[in-house]
């Protein structure tokens, strides 16, 4: 929700300080390349390591439409990038599609742990001490090049997620894996998977749940100073957008 939310408050004030919706498109993957090139390399990356044939790539935004099942025209949406990829197996599918994920984990862990130290920073929000947030973010903002990495963590995990497409191949995985996993609990496996397998799901778990910690208190951070300057904008320009 806050991804959407930032995403559709800059593309706003894009669009009524320039009163073109080219400009403003322009200036909004401008906003976003550093997360965009992340995620169109990894995809080109993933297949080229999995041996799938590669298309065309691009990196320049543009206005597209995709037909629904009944052959309708769905509303148009801003695609900044794609790689083009050859049809393949579900499980070589699913790894392309999910390569952006990857990626931008370990980029946004990289950061906002190594570079910015936001360890107890998802804390302190959850628990509301509002004292210790600002004595958190103080020491923060004070490390090097705070603006730089902050500003990397917003547009990687902002543009990260798998969309539509990168997700073509993960209905059938899922199903293979829980046909898998329903197999190994009839063969008498369950106790073997919970002594060896659990702490390797949980460490997993737990560092995804640090990557979308940080994601959010960054995308929190940003959202009022954001909806307060697409108001301001509307205020003194007298424009609106639906």
């Amino acid at each position: 929700m806050l991804q959407r939310l930032l995403h559709r408050e800059i593309q706003a004030i894009f669009l009524i300080l320039t009163r073109r919706v080219d400009i403003a498109m322009v200036l909004f993957s401008l906003l976003f390349f550093p997360g965009v090139f992340l995620h169109e390399v990894s995809h080109f990356v993933m297949a080229l390591l999995l041996g799938v044939k590669i298309g065309n790539i691009s990196l320049v935004p543009k206005v597209v439409t995709a037909p629904d099942s009944f052959g309708r025209q769905k509303a148009s949406r801003l695609q900044l990038g794609f790689v083009e990829t050859a049809r393949t197996d579900f499980v070589r599918d699913s790894l392309i599609g999910a390569a952006p994920l990857f990626a931008g984990s370990l980029f946004v862990i990289f950061a906002g742990l190594a570079r910015l130290q936001m360890d107890d920073l998802w804390i302190t929000v959850v628990s509301g001490q509002s004292a210790a947030f600002r004595n958190l973010f103080s020491v923060m903002y004070t490390q090097p090049d705070f603006w730089l990495w902050f500003y990397l963590i917003f547009t990687v995990s902002s543009t990260m997620l798998p969309s539509a497409s990168d997700r073509r191949g993960w209905v059938t995985l899922g199903f293979v894996f829980l046909l898998l996993l329903g197999l190994a609990l009839l063969s008498g496996a369950g106790p073997w998977m919970l002594d060896n397998l659990t702490p390797i799901f949980n460490q997993g778990m737990r560092s995804l749940a640090a990557v979308f910690a940080i994601s959010v208190v960054v995308h929190g951070i940003l959202a009022i100073p954001v909806i307060l300057a697409r108001r301001f904008s509307s205020k003194i320009t007298g424009l609106r957008t639906a």
